[in-house]
């Protein structure tokens, strides 16, 4: 019978490996504490966070941003403006009753200075396009 018993794989624990287990458990206890703390650096969710979000890409359109690779002002593009625009005023209309006095500030304050600057800027490109042609005299 002592044959059979030194057939087993005996399992031998030396110090070196549960040291090397309990460095791998901290430095992964430390990994998940970081990420957590990171998470902690964002701002919590809010309706200003997302007037925000709709109201750059309205500025975008508007041109009102420049291209961080040349330097250039990115051209405005008045229906992607518009677009951002209209979709705050739907945001405005279904919110109705549910922002409290800030965000309703918020909300209005952004949509007010944006229409004003889409109409500045639609004014602009019409003074600044050529007239149409006068249609030929045909007397």
């Amino acid at each position: 019978m002592p044959e059979a018993s030194e057939n087993k794989p005996r399992i031998v624990v030396d110090d070196d490996w549960k040291e090397q287990a309990r460095r791998e458990k901290e430095e992964a206890d430390k990994a998940a504490r970081e990420q957590t703390e990171d998470a902690r650096d964002l701002p919590a969710p809010s309706m200003a966070e997302v007037i925000h979000m709709i109201a750059m890409q309205a500025t975008i359109g508007l041109g009102g941003l420049r291209d961080p690779q040349t330097g250039q002002a990115i051209p405005p593009d008045l229906p992607v403006a518009k677009h951002y625009i209209d979709l705050l005023g739907v945001l405005e209309q279904k919110t109705v009753g549910h922002l409290d006095e800030q965000e309703k500030a918020f909300l209005d304050g952004t949509l007010r200075e944006l229409r004003m600057v889409f109409v500045h800027m639609v004014n602009q490109m019409g003074q600044s396009a050529s007239p149409p042609p006068e249609p030929p005299d045909d007397k």
